[in-house]
């Protein structure tokens, strides 16, 4: 009987990830780990302990990436901000009408503000940023609300609307949204979606954008 002869073909070498890879990657998962600790367990359970223990770190390497709770606190919010920028970023603007995109834009905005990246947020903002001693972060705020403005601005160039009155328009949406998830928020996971408030929403915003056309 021939014996069976196998060729153990050798596997490929894993590549080595770079500094900046792991980095990254670290700081990915306490992000995380902060947003799932908020949206499980409310602000004032995610302890420096908590929050460790998720992202499988000690407190020490948390310090190491963000240098302590209040540059960790403003990493989730950033990164929230940037997640609900990428989910508008292919949005159609050339081929679209301004009563569509509007419509568009509720839908997708309304996906990130009642995710669990939202809900981190709302309690942050909440509990931390709300609070007199902790006001330096209004540089934070600013910056936000220039890239909320770039977003804006792109998706509805064509609106032609006065500065004054696309300034307003941006606050009064959302206003709105935050509202309207913060109201699910209160009301418990059970909370039907408003999906007649969120048409309502679009038909103003509609409304708004092309009176100047």
């Amino acid at each position: 009987m021939m014996e069976t002869v196998r060729f153990a073909l050798p596997l490929p070498a894993r590549a080595r990830r770079s500094h900046a890879e792991r980095t990254a990657e670290t700081r990915t998962k306490i992000i995380a780990a902060v947003v799932d600790a908020i949206a499980e367990n409310g602000f004032q359970r995610t302890t420096a302990q908590v929050i460790a223990l998720r992202a499988g770190v000690t407190w020490g390497a948390v310090q190491h990436h963000f240098g302590g709770k209040d540059g960790l606190l403003l990493a989730v919010l950033e990164d929230t901000f940037n997640r609900f920028a990428q989910r508008l970023a292919d949005l159609p603007v050339a081929d679209t009408t301004l009563a569509e995109r509007a419509s568009l834009f509720v839908d997708r905005a309304w996906d990130h503000f009642r995710s669990r990246h939202f809900r981190s947020t709302f309690e942050i903002l909440l509990n931390y940023l709300g609070r007199k001693e902790n006001r330096g972060a209004d540089d934070w705020r600013a910056q936000m609300t220039r890239a909320w403005d770039r977003v804006w601005s792109r998706i509805f160039a064509d609106a032609h609307l006065p500065r004054r009155r696309s300034l307003m328009l941006q606050h009064f949406t959302i206003s709105t949204l935050s509202g309207l998830a913060a109201t699910r928020i209160l009301e418990g996971g059970a909370a039907a979606l408003p999906p007649q408030e969120l048409e309502l929403l679009k038909e103003v915003l509609a409304r708004a954008l092309t009176a100047a056309k």
